[in-house]
C-alpha cells in the first residue's frame, strides 16, 4: 500500500503547477477533511442519496487517513492558487481510488467523495476542526506553564528585590509578586483563547460553492452535522448565515490575534528574565538559568538564556504569520475567502509552534529559575528604591535629602537613615517589608 500512488491527474496538475520548495498542506488539515468526507458519505446514505456499499467504502478509507496510513499521498505544496481545491481534490481521489479496492462499484472522486460539497465548505470546516483540536492542546501547555510561574511565585514570594520602571530602580518588591504577575498576563491570555472556540464550533458545511446550499439537499445537511459530531466528538454546528462563513476568514483571524496576544506578552516575559539573569557577574544576575549548552565557541564557561531567546525569536516568527493570516483574509473577494491555503497553513504552523513553545518555556527554563538572594539583596539595598516607602513616614523634603546624601556619600538609604536616627532598624525594617 505504501508502494501505490492513490493520488490522481488535479494532485498530479498540482504538483506541476505549484513547483514550490517542498512544504507539504499539514496532516492536521488533511485529516480534519477525512472526517467531513466520512460524515458526508454516512449523511447520503442514511438519507438514500448513495449506495451503501460505496459510501462504507468512503467511510473506510477516510477511517485509514485518520490513522495515518496514507500520510504519504497527500503531497501538495501548501502554497497554491484556487482556494485549496487541489487540497480537497487530493483527499477526493485518494480515497476514490482506495474505495475502488474495497467496493465492486466505481467510486468517482467528485461525484460520490465530493458529493454535495464544494472546496468551500469541505476546507474551512475541516481546517476549524483541526483548529479547536490544536487550540486544546495549545491551552493545555499554556496550562503548564502558568502553573511553573505559580510554583515559582509561591517558592519565591518572601524573597525581597528590586522593582524597576524605564530599567531603573523604583520601588521593592519580592520574586514572589514578580513571578505572581507574570502567572496572571498568561491567565488573561488563556482567557482569551478560550473565547474563541464558540466561533470555531460553527461551520459552513452544506453551504457548498458560496454558501447557499447548491446541490446540496436539507437531509444531508442535517445528517452531515449529526455524523461529523459523533466523529469527532466535537460540539459543532451549522452557522446561521453560511454565505457569511464561505466569504469571511474572521474567526480564523480572531484566534491568530489572540495566540500574537499571548507570544506578545510571552516575549516580554522572556527579555524580562534574559536582564534579570544577565551577567552572571558583570550584569543584574538577580536569577539564574539552567545551563543546558555551552555559549560560545570562543568565550569559555560563558553560558546564554537560549530558551528566552527562542521565544523571543518565536514571537517574531508568530507575528509575521499573523499579519500573513489578515492579509489573506482582507482579501477574501466577494463570496469566496480565496486565500485559504495560505492561511490554513500559516495558522496551523502557529498553533503548532505555540503549543510547543509553552511547554519549552515552562519545562527547560522557568521551572528551573532560581533567585540569587544575596545578589539581589545587595542590588536592594545599594539602590535608592526604599525612597517612596518612606516618603508617608519621613516626608517627601526629608527623603529626598537622604537620597542626595546617599548617592553622595555612597552609603546605603539604610545606613543614612538609621545614622540619622531618624527611626529604629527594627522600624526601618517593619516599613521596607510592607508592600
Amino acid at each position: 500500500m505504501k508502494d501505490k500512488i492513490y493520488y490522481g491527474e488535479q494532485t498530479k496538475a498540482a504538483l506541476q503547477n505549484f513547483p514550490f520548495p517542498k512544504h507539504l498542506v499539514h496532516l492536521e488539515l488533511i485529516y480534519g477533511i477525512a472526517e467531513v468526507k466520512k460524515a458526508a458519505a454516512l449523511a447520503h446514505k442514511i438519507a438514500g442519496e448513495m449506495p451503501a456499499e460505496i459510501a462504507d467504502a468512503i467511510a473506510t478509507v477516510a477511517d485509514e487517513i485518520i490513522a495515518g496510513k496514507h500520510d504519504e499521498q497527500f503531497v501538495t505544496c501548501a502554497l497554491q492558487g484556487g482556494a485549496g481545491t487541489s487540497i480537497n481534490m487530493n483527499v477526493n481521489e485518494v480515497i476514490a481510488n482506495r474505495a475502488n479496492e474495497l467496493c465492486k462499484l466505481t467510486v468517482h472522486p467528485n461525484d460520490h467523495v465530493n458529493e454535495s460539497q464544494s472546496t468551500n465548505d469541505v476546507n474551512p470546516s475541516a481546517m476549524k476542526i483541526a483548529c479547536i483540536r490544536l487550540t486544546k492542546e495549545l491551552l493545555k501547555n499554556l496550562d503548564v506553564l502558568i502553573k511553573s510561574f505559580e510554583d515559582k511565585a509561591r517558592q519565591y514570594r518572601h524573597i525581597m528585590k528590586i522593582g524597576r520602571t524605564h530599567i531603573q530602580d523604583a520601588v521593592p518588591t519580592t520574586f514572589g509578586s514578580e513571578f505572581q504577575s507574570y502567572a496572571d498576563i498568561l491567565k488573561q491570555d488563556k482567557k482569551r483563547i478560550e473565547e474563541t472556540l464558540p466561533y470555531l464550533y460553527e461551520l459552513n458545511l452544506g453551504g457548498t460553492a458560496i454558501g447557499n446550499s447548491i446541490n446540496a439537499s436539507e437531509k444531508y445537511i442535517t445528517n452531515a452535522y449529526k455524523e461529523l459530531i459523533k466523529i469527532t466528538k466535537l460540539p459543532l454546528k451549522q452557522a446561521d448565515n453560511m454565505m457569511s462563513q464561505t466569504s469571511s476568514s474572521s474567526d480564523f483571524c480572531h484566534l491568530s490575534a489572540v495566540i500574537t496576544i499571548l507570544f506578545t506578552d510571552i516575549s516580554k516575559i522572556a527579555a524580562d528574565i534574559r536582564f534579570l539573569a544577565s551577567g552572571p557577574l558583570g550584569g543584574i544576575g538577580e536569577i539564574t538559568l539552567k545551563p543546558l549548552q555551552k555559549g560560545s565557541s570562543i568565550m569559555p564557561g560563558k553560558i546564554n538564556p537560549i530558551i528566552p531567546e527562542a521565544m523571543n525569536q518565536m514571537a517574531y516568527e508568530i507575528i509575521g504569520k499573523n499579519i500573513t493570516i489578515h492579509q489573506a483574509a482582507q482579501h477574501s473577494f466577494l463570496e469566496l475567502s480565496l486565500m485559504f491555503p495560505i492561511l490554513a497553513n500559516s495558522l496551523i504552523s502557529m498553533l503548532k509552534l505555540s503549543a510547543s513553545g509553552c511547554l519549552v518555556f515552562a519545562e527547560s527554563c522557568i521551572q528551573y529559575i532560581e533567585p540569587n538572594t544575596d545578589r539581589a539583596k545587595e542590588l536592594l539595598e545599594n539602590s535608592t528604591v526604599y525612597a517612596t516607602l518612606f516618603s508617608p513616614h519621613l516626608g517627601y523634603d526629608t527623603v529626598s535629602l537622604i537620597v542626595k546624601e546617599a548617592v553622595h556619600t555612597h552609603k546605603t538609604f539604610r545606613e543614612v537613615v538609621l545614622a540619622k536616627n531618624l527611626m529604629t532598624e527594627k522600624q526601618f525594617e517593619k516599613i521596607s517589608r510592607s508592600n
